[in-house]
C-alpha cells in the first residue's frame, strides 16, 4: 500500500505513481476547491490506471485527420471534442442534462485534450496515440474518421487496455469482427446505413434497379457496398459495375467512364470526405446524371456545400445528424445554438457524433464512480437508455454499438433553401431498435476485461 498526497493505492510504488502524475498535461487543480475521489484499494493497476487519474486532471487523447481527404470532416470532429470537454469542465447545462452527475470535470478532475493528426493513417495513428499513453498518461482515445483507423485503434486500446471511443467509422468491422472489449462506438454503419435508407430508394426508384457502386478500397468501402447490395438484392436490384478506387484518389476519370457505360439506373456513391466530393463532381462533368440517379449511402458531413452547383438536389442519403431536428429533439437545439455560438456554424454530424461520445463516456464514469477501465465498460454494458441528441440511446453489451436512430436527408435546390445552411430536408427519422443486425452476425467477440 503507497500513500501519495493523502491517497492510498495498492499495487504500485510511490516512484511509479509520481511518475505517472508527472506525464500529465496541466496540473493546476481546478477552481472551487474539487475533491479528488479516493480509488477503490481493491482495484489494482491497467493500462493508465491509476497513474492517469492520480492528479487533479484526466487527458483524452484524439488522432484525427487534419490534413488530407478526410481532413475537413476531421476538423469537424475535433470542434465537437473540444466543445464536450469544454462543456464538462464548465458543468454545462448540456452536459448535465446527458450526465446528472457531472460537475465540472469528471469525478472532480479537469478534463484536458491532446490532438495529434492522423492523416486518416492507421500507422501515424497508432504511433500518436501509443505517444499519448507512454507521456501522458491519457485514460481515454478517440480519433478515426476513416475505419482503417479504427479498428487499429480498437486492438491498441485492447491491447493497451486504454478505452477507445471512435470518431467516426463506418465500416461493420467496428464493432463486427474487429469488435474489442474497450472499443466503443456511437454512428451507425453500413449495415445500419443500408437498412435505413435502402426502402427508401425501392420506395422512389422501384424494385429491380441495376446500379453502380463506386467504393473506396478499404474496410468501410467495402462493407457499406456490401450491406447495400446485399439489401437491395431483396428488392430485385443488381450490381452492374463496381467501381473500387484508392484513398486520395485525384482522378476518377477511368472509373466514371465504366460508371457512364454501365447502363445503371442509379449510381451509389460509397466515396468519403473529398473523394466523394470529387468523384461526385466529375459524374457530373462525364454527364452521368443525366442518364441516372445518385444516392449517398453513408453521407459525409459537409458534402451539399462543398460538391455545390445542386448537384444533391433531390439526392437521398443516410446520416447521423441534420441540424433541423432540432425541432423535435430539444437537446440537439441546446448543442446546435453553443456550437454555432463558439464556432459560427451550425454543427455537421462528425461534430455531434464526437461530442456525445465524450459526454456518454463522462456519464459511465460518473455512473461507475471510478476511473477504473473495467468498471467504466461494465457501466456502459449495463445497456441503461440513456439521452443523446437523438433522442434516448443504449450500447449493446454483447458488441458495444450504440443503438440510436438514422436520419435519411434529401438534398434540395438552392431556390428552396430558407437559409445558407439549409441543404437537406429531413425526410425519415429510423429508429434503431431493430435496425441493425443481430450482436454476432459480424463475428464480433470482445475480449476480455483484464
Amino acid at each position: 500500500m503507497t500513500k501519495v498526497n493523502g491517497i492510498l493505492y495498492s499495487g504500485l510504488s510511490r516512484r511509479a505513481l509520481l511518475q505517472g502524475s508527472a506525464g500529465l498535461i496541466g496540473g493546476a487543480a481546478l477552481s472551487g476547491g474539487l475533491s479528488m475521489p479516493v480509488f477503490a484499494q481493491d482495484h489494482p493497476a491497467i493500462g493508465t490506471y491509476p497513474a492517469g487519474s492520480s492528479g487533479s486532471t484526466i487527458t483524452f487523447g484524439a488522432a484525427v485527420p487534419r490534413t488530407g481527404t478526410y481532413a475537413v470532416q476531421g476538423e469537424d470532429e475535433l470542434k465537437g471534442w473540444e466543445l464536450a470537454v469544454e462543456h464538462i469542465n464548465q458543468g454545462h447545462e448540456l452536459v448535465k442534462k446527458i450526465s446528472p452527475k457531472t460537475s465540472k470535470g469528471i469525478l472532480g478532475k479537469e478534463v484536458k485534450l491532446v490532438v495529434a493528426d492522423s492523416g486518416a493513417k492507421p500507422n501515424i495513428a497508432v504511433q500518436a496515440e501509443q505517444r499519448f499513453i507512454t507521456e501522458n498518461k491519457v485514460v481515454l482515445m478517440t480519433g478515426s474518421t476513416s475505419s482503417a483507423v479504427a479498428v487499429a485503434l480498437n486492438k491498441l486500446a485492447q491491447r493497451e487496455k486504454v478505452m477507445y471511443v471512435a470518431g467516426i467509422s463506418g465500416s461493420n468491422d467496428t464493432t463486427g469482427k474487429d469488435c474489442v472489449r474497450y472499443g466503443f462506438r456511437q454512428n451507425f454503419f453500413g449495415q445500419t446505413a443500408a437498412a435505413a435508407i435502402g426502402p427508401q430508394l425501392v420506395k422512389v426508384f422501384g424494385k429491380n434497379k441495376k446500379a453502380a457502386y463506386m467504393t473506396p478500397d478499404y474496410t468501410y468501402g467495402h462493407t457499406v457496398t456490401k450491406s447495400m447490395q446485399d439489401y437491395l438484392a431483396t428488392a430485385g436490384w443488381t450490381t452492374v459495375t463496381n467501381q473500387v478506387s484508392p484513398l486520395g484518389a485525384p482522378d476518377y476519370s477511368s472509373y466514371l467512364l465504366n460508371v457512364a457505360n454501365s447502363g445503371a439506373d442509379v449510381l451509389i456513391n460509397v466515396n468519403w470526405g473529398h473523394d466523394a466530393v470529387l468523384s461526385t463532381q466529375q459524374a457530373k462533368q462525364f454527364g452521368i446524371f443525366d442518364k441516372m440517379k445518385l444516392a449517398v449511402p453513408y453521407q459525409i458531413p459537409f458534402l451539399a456545400p462543398e460538391v455545390g452547383g445542386n448537384l444533391l438536389a433531390g439526392v437521398y442519403a443516410a446520416t447521423d445528424y441534420w441540424w433541423t431536428i432540432e425541432d423535435k429533439y430539444p437537446l440537439a437545439k441546446l448543442f446546435n445554438e453553443a456550437f454555432n455560438k463558439k464556432y459560427g456554424y451550425q454543427p455537421e454530424w462528425g461534430a455531434e457524433n464526437a461530442y456525445i461520445s465524450f459526454v456518454h463516456w463522462a456519464r459511465m464514469a460518473e455512473e461507475a464512480k471510478s476511473f477504473y477501465p473495467p468498471d467504466i465498460i461494465k457501466t456502459y454494458e449495463k445497456e441503461e437508455k440513456i439521452p443523446s441528441l437523438v433522442g434516448e440511446v443504449y450500447y449493446r453489451k454483447e458488441d458495444h454499438q450504440c443503438i440510436r436512430p438514422v436520419i435519411i436527408v434529401r438534398g434540395k435546390k438552392s431556390a428552396d433553401m430558407k437559409n445558407k445552411e439549409d441543404y437537406w430536408d429531413v425526410v425519415e427519422i429510423v429508429p434503431g431498435e431493430g435496425l441493425m443486425q443481430k450482436p454476432d452476425a459480424f463475428g464480433c467477440n470482445l475480449g476480455d476485461y483484464t
